[in-house]
């Protein structure tokens, strides 16, 4: 099977849809592929909010957010990409607000904003603590309107390349049917995802959160950077790592100990309060989210999410229990480098997203900003990447087998267990590559990365089926990451000096 459009753009989050309906408002013919479901996307865990110098809960400006940026990026930051997402923040807010998202209002109806971790003014603007989901959800339904083709369940195996060296359309898993298929385009967008999940339970994000995008992206030959800055969050519930928003905390919540005492700034960013978090507990202490003092009413009308989760995963109401809780992998500010087109090192290939590094988070990601750089540059990699389309034309893929990478797969040996491997890879690297790192702890962790590759062959499937065969994509999920992994690490080894969410002692 093979297929041809202008644009191909794998990945169906926030920043995938977004570049998706760009590209098909600059005439582009458009065809979006994701592995799950839109609505599943990672874009609907943002809760807290998405960041623009509005001014509509007191004094602030676009200096101030550019300079809160620079401040968390910790030097690892192009500041004209900086000052670039931020001046386009508070137009970012009106096209947003224009397509139907339904921002929570002031008392004067305008758009309502809160503070979120290492601002100097309240700017995340936010839909109680749904920011993400509400934002998904509109940018999902006006892709309908518009027409745009979007199949689910197909998932990205390979970046297929042309004479040229450039980049021509994917290899692509149907789930449903176990068809390998080829889709040609003449340029393709990856909006594919973070890797948090190399951490496994250990981490805020979906089970989808594999690096897929980073890890093709790469073999194809695309440039990787800053792959050791992997964000913590502070405030993920202790038994399951589901994320409690840092609304809570905007809000007004306080971080306390066992034994009642507040002892760090609930709102610093969020690589220090992680440390300050994980120093309590190697300390022996419990560490909790209070939220009681804020009362019902406000809990229930501004962190309705919030209590739900709390009440579903901890079997605890925040209106008058302390939530347990511990710093986890939350945001990975490290990708496929990009430019200021978010075009890649590979002619045609663009990304956005998480996926990406447009070098606006540095170090480590300020609180509200992810949700802005999806828009921001879903829009700048959906117009640039419909330019490079009308500009380039077709150009004819190489020849390629739709077989091999199953069936090499097929031939491994199922001698050892890969979800065993899997959850110990992610405990390995929430010690030894987490919150805080020695060098001796990365050497043994890339050891341990490098001997499971070693053995990949005795790791196969068990289940040989061919229609929707998840073991089959939760087993090539699982070499993603282990090719992620190692980068991580080695990147980590390299940096000696600690630099925001990289900290080593």
């Amino acid at each position: 099977m093979k297929n041809r459009y202008d644009v191909l753009v794998v990945g169906a989050g926030g920043a995938g849809l977004t570049a998706a309906l760009n590209a098909k408002e600059s005439g582009a013919n458009v065809i979006v592929l994701t592995k799950e479901y839109p609505t599943r996307s990672q874009t609907c865990m943002a809760q807290g909010g998405i960041n623009a110098a509005l001014g509509n809960a007191g004094e602030d400006s676009v200096e101030d957010h550019i300079a809160n940026t620079l401040k968390s990026a910790h030097g690892e930051a192009d500041p004209e990409a900086i000052s670039f997402m931020c001046e386009s923040a508070p137009k970012a807010i009106e096209w947003l607000d224009s397509i139907g998202v339904c921002f929570s209002r002031t008392e004067d109806a305008k758009v309502a904003q809160r503070a979120l971790g290492g601002a100097s003014a309240s700017r995340a603007c936010y839909a109680q603590d749904y920011t993400g989901l509400k934002i998904l959800h509109t940018v999902y339904d006006r892709c309908l309107e518009a027409d745009i083709e979007i199949q689910n369940e197909k998932y990205l195996l390979e970046i297929l390349k042309n004479s040229s060296d450039g980049v021509c359309g994917a290899k692509i898993l149907d789930i449903r049917s176990g068809e390998v298929e080829i889709y040609e385009a003449n340029a393709v967008i990856l909006a594919s995802g973070g890797y948090s999940r190399i951490y496994d339970k250990n981490s805020t994000n979906s089970t989808a959160s594999t690096g897929d995008g980073i890890a093709t992206a790469a073999r194809a030959g695309a440039e990787l950077i800053d792959m050791e800055f992997v964000q913590f969050h502070p405030t993920g519930l202790k038994s399951c790592s589901i994320l409690i928003s840092e609304s809570a905390r905007g809000e007004g919540g306080y971080i306390l100990n066992s034994k009642g005492e507040r002892f760090t700034k609930e709102l610093a960013p969020r690589d220090v309060l992680s440390r300050a978090i994980d120093a309590e507990i190697k300390k022996g202490e419990e560490v909790f989210l209070d939220i009681r003092h804020l009362g019902e009413k406000l809990i229930n009308e501004g962190l309705p999410q919030e209590r739900k989760l709390a009440k579903l995963y901890e079997n605890v109401d925040p209106v008058y229990e302390l939530m347990p809780i511990k710093p986890v992998a939350h945001y990975t500010m490290g990708g496929i480098k990009v430019d200021r087109q978010s075009a890649t090192s590979l002619k045609g290939l663009f990304a956005c997203g998480e996926c990406a590094n447009h070098r606006v988070h540095g170090a480590n990601r300020l609180g509200g900003n992810s949700l802005l750089e999806i828009v921001v540059f879903g829009k700048v990699a959906g117009e640039n990447a419909a330019l490079y389309a009308k500009q380039n034309g077709q150009t004819e893929c190489l020849e390629v087998d739709t077989s091999s990478v199953i069936d090499e797969i097929k031939g491994y040996e199922n001698v050892l267990d890969f979800y065993a491997k899997r959850e110990h890879l992610g405990d390995l690297f929430y010690k030894n590559v987490g919150i805080v790192r020695t060098k001796q702890e990365l050497e043994f962790a890339l050891r341990e990365v490098q001997d499971i590759k070693a053995n990949i062959s005795k790791l196969g499937v068990s289940d040989t089926s061919k229609v929707y065969n998840t073991n089959l994509v939760e087993f090539i999920e699982f070499k993603n990451s282990l090719d992620v992994c190692e980068v991580v690490v080695k990147s980590a080894l390299a940096r000696e000096v600690s630099c925001g969410a990289h900290y080593i002692v």
